[in-house]
């Protein structure tokens, strides 16, 4: 059975940083590419940062150059670094892979 839990949510000012991070069992995070999304409240959910098998990254234009993401293969966990929060960075925070979705955490981001 695969669980994804996400961790490392909270409130934050704005430019105030947070790092999310998701532990697996069940799957093994190297074999496969992985993502991050983020639900702004009352809206759909969006991708907005991705790495590949390779470990290629790949981020959505909101958030390229304040957000990384990165994968630890020992702890088999994914974590994604955000600086510089803005409050439109607010709402859940899921990670996924393959088919399967964390629960979400949230980001609260407002002065």
């Amino acid at each position: 059975q695969v669980q994804l839990v996400e961790s490392g949510g909270g409130s934050v000012q704005p430019g105030e940083s947070l790092r999310l991070s998701c532990a697996a069992s069940g799957v093994d995070f190297s074999s496969y590419s992985v993502t991050w999304w983020h639900q702004a409240p009352g809206k759909q959910r969006e991708l907005v940062a991705g790495m590949t098998v390779g470990d290629t990254p790949n981020y959505s234009d909101s958030v390229a150059g304040r957000f990384t993401i990165s994968r630890d293969s020992v702890k088999n966990t994914i974590s994604l670094q955000m600086n510089d929060l803005k409050p439109e960075d607010t709402g859940l925070y899921f990670c996924n892979v393959l088919y399967h979705w964390g629960q979400g955490i949230q980001v609260t981001v407002s002065a």
